[in-house]
């Protein structure tokens, strides 16, 4: 749900922008609202495309590796802009990560976190009480 940009909620977590869970027929209007957001956000426009890419990557892959089904939060902390996803798959590490970009190694998938990793400031994957938990941030100067 996208707040009103006058209306958003804060708290020692940070502000939140956007808050809603995700299938795959969602995804367009996710990209949108996160875009939006990231824009209210103060996020450059570069640095936005690249942003909504990474995010767009990762709940594709809560879509195709999780059942389906993702949730995601988006907040503004400090000078970050961050996006949490979460999901009830199998759970994955950060060692899934292909060191070099998937195809040149062999490897026939994780293209999407190799590039999430290489536009962003920040990617942390870690375990949630169900599935994985993928946090990615840009700073937003």
């Amino acid at each position: 749900m996208l707040a009103d940009p006058r209306r958003r909620s804060a708290d020692r977590a940070g502000e939140h922008l956007l808050h809603r869970h995700f299938t795959a027929d969602e995804l367009p209007r996710l990209r949108v609202q996160v875009e939006e957001c990231a824009a209210w956000a103060g996020l450059s426009e570069t640095r936005r495309g690249d942003f909504v890419l990474a995010v767009d990557e990762i709940a594709n892959n809560a879509i195709e590796h999780a059942g389906g089904t993702g949730s995601l939060l988006l907040r503004r902390i400090g000078d970050e802009l961050e996006c949490r996803i979460s999901d009830s798959g199998p759970g994955f590490s950060e060692d899934v990560i292909p060191r070099i970009l998937p195809g040149l190694d062999g490897a026939t998938s994780g293209r999407g976190l190799w590039l999430t990793q290489l536009v962003t400031d920040r990617l942390v994957i870690s375990a949630g009480a169900v599935g994985a938990v993928v946090t990615l941030a840009m700073r937003l100067r």
